[in-house]
């Protein structure tokens, strides 16, 4: 004969579902208390080098990845919040001689500057690096007057004004000796008539590791007609 206690006892499964989540979350929490986990996290590094006078001839990379170890909370706050991970600095003391990263000189710098985690290995086959002397030159400002686009009877009666007369160019020894002291501007203009003051454009120095102190200058001049003498 069937208790009469049976009927009433029905399966729960909400409350069986919670005692599996409670037990889950008490083996996670024990888990994460735990040392010896490793993990490849991607720290995001700094190159400190004296950039007055050397200049990078390749993108220096941004993050170098690296196999950590540590206590289970640490690894899991560098896995769900990578933008609390601390820039690293990384020193390049011969920037003409280093042309690779050195992963053992970057592995000591990165055991100094994380305190929380154990800092196993470098992960990376080759990390290039190249650098070259910065250099510096002047160069002057001349305007292309045999190109004007002057309208029929219509001279240039003045000097050609051109500001700033020279600007300066910066970038890797190598572009920079290739330069030319001086620059032709080509002023631009179809049929001339009237005094002319413009901004014209320096499209020179397009080298994405060339520098020029200014990409524009101001040009002026004034302008005449030529009068029949009959």
């Amino acid at each position: 004969m069937a208790s009469p206690n049976a009927s009433t006892r029905t399966f729960q499964p909400i409350k069986l579902l919670a005692c599996v989540l409670v037990a889950g979350l008490f083996w996670l929490l024990n888990a994460l208390n735990k040392d010896g986990y490793s993990l490849n996290v991607e720290f995001p590094v700094r190159f400190v080098y004296n950039d007055s006078m050397y200049v990078p001839t390749s993108p220096l990379p941004k993050t170098v990845m690296v196999n950590v170890s540590g206590n289970g909370w640490n690894l899991l706050g560098h896995s769900w919040m990578p933008f609390r991970t601390p820039s690293v600095d990384y020193v390049v003391r011969s920037p003409l001689r280093e042309s690779t990263l050195n992963t053992s000189a970057m592995t000591a710098s990165l055991s100094e500057q994380i305190k929380n985690l154990r800092v196993n290995y470098v992960i990376a086959d080759t990390l290039e690096l190249g650098f070259e002397q910065r250099m510096t030159r002047t160069i002057h400002l001349v305007p292309d007057s045999l190109h004007l686009d002057m309208a029929p009877r219509f001279v240039v009666t003045s000097l050609i004004n051109i500001r700033p007369e020279t600007i300066t160019v910066e970038g890797p020894r190598r572009l920079i000796q290739g330069l030319s002291d001086t620059l032709l501007v080509r002023i631009p203009g179809k049929r001339i008539a009237d005094n002319y003051d413009e901004e014209v454009p320096i499209n020179h120095f397009r080298h994405p590791l060339l520098k020029a102190s200014a990409n524009r200058v101001s040009v002026s001049f004034e302008v005449g007609e030529l009068l029949s003498t009959q």
